[in-house]
């Protein structure tokens, strides 16, 4: 049986016809349009009308979605989304089941389901991305909360000795690359952020840039410290990091040097810490379409659920 599966981004709208195992056929992407929701479901139903026999469709969606109903409580940067029952909709339509669960969950369903967390019951993913999204397995279930949000990192706030009214610092801003990376390196070399993107930073990195290197130092161990609180609250067995940045070893063997600087360095007398296992995201660009595909598949039990490749 083959399903439609969508990754909906804010630039762009990712499919794949997809076996219950996974397997990708066929996959392509559009820009998602930028003004109505009218125009954004005709161009699902245009991708849908491509394909024969498809038995369902699998949706990963930006925002506050309710895992169970698919229905949108906000639509993260896509607000014509908020407060719309994508699913509902489309199934109305067409006449076949539809499902949608939030992007960073349908990573972190990737991971457990056929990635790096598979051996792990408790596993924390980490997107670095626009922002920092993510996900929590727990008992190789996805965590969701009672609102849905569990796993949004990026409203963790880091300066938490600010005083009222002071600027709060979040770590979707210190761990997103454009914010995280991507200005600072501009900055330094007195161009535009528009010039610089994380190809650009990677690049310069690579090629042993003293003023990047210090940057990418500076980035990781922030992120480490996240990761270390992150560590403590849920105790994982693993964290594995995703995005488009996550193809980078430098960025592990940087971040692996500050989680190790921290677990040396440690001011307070306390029994050995937690350390954060990390690893890299076994699914980085086909991870929300492996997870979306996924939670179709428990919401509609009648399913197989094949665990291995084709």
């Amino acid at each position: 049986m083959n399903y439609l599966v969508f990754d909906i981004g804010g630039t762009a709208i990712k499919y794949a016809l997809m076996t219950e195992s996974s397997h990708i056929i066929e996959k392509g992407e559009i820009s998602t349009p930028k003004l109505n929701f009218e125009d954004f479901i005709e161009k699902l139903l245009n991708i849908y009308y491509k394909f024969n026999n498809i038995v369902g469709i699998a949706i990963s969606l930006p925002g506050k979605i309710d895992s169970i109903t698919g229905f949108s409580y906000s639509g993260g940067s896509l607000f014509y989304n908020n407060e719309k029952n994508i699913p509902k909709f489309l199934s109305s339509k067409l006449g076949i089941p539809v499902t949608a669960e939030n992007d960073g969950k349908c990573a972190a369903l990737a991971e457990a389901w056929q990635g790096n967390l598979s051996d792990c019951n408790d596993g924390i993913v980490v997107i670095l991305g626009t922002g920092v999204g993510g996900g929590i397995i727990k008992s190789k279930q996805v965590h969701r909360g009672k609102e849905f949000i569990a796993g949004e990192f990026s409203f963790i706030i880091n300066n938490t000795n600010a005083k009222k009214g002071e600027k709060l610092n979040l770590f979707g801003f210190t761990g997103g690359v454009p914010t995280g990376l991507c200005r600072p390196v501009a900055n330094i070399k007195g161009i535009s952020e528009t010039k610089v993107d994380g190809k650009k930073v990677f690049q310069w990195a690579n090629e042993g840039d003293s003023d990047v290197l210090e940057i990418l130092d500076n980035y990781c161990y922030s992120l480490a410290l996240n990761l270390h609180n992150l560590q403590h609250i849920y105790n994982p067995e693993k964290i594995a990091i995703g995005g488009g940045i996550s193809s980078q070893n430098i960025l592990f063997e940087y971040l692996q040097k500050n989680i190790d600087y921290l677990q040396n360095n440690f001011i307070h007398n306390f029994p050995p810490l937690s350390k954060p296992n990390i690893v890299k995201c076994q699914f980085r660009n086909d991870a929300n379409l492996i997870g979306a595909l996924y939670h179709y598949m428990t919401l509609n039990p009648s399913i197989n659920l094949c665990l291995s490749q084709d």
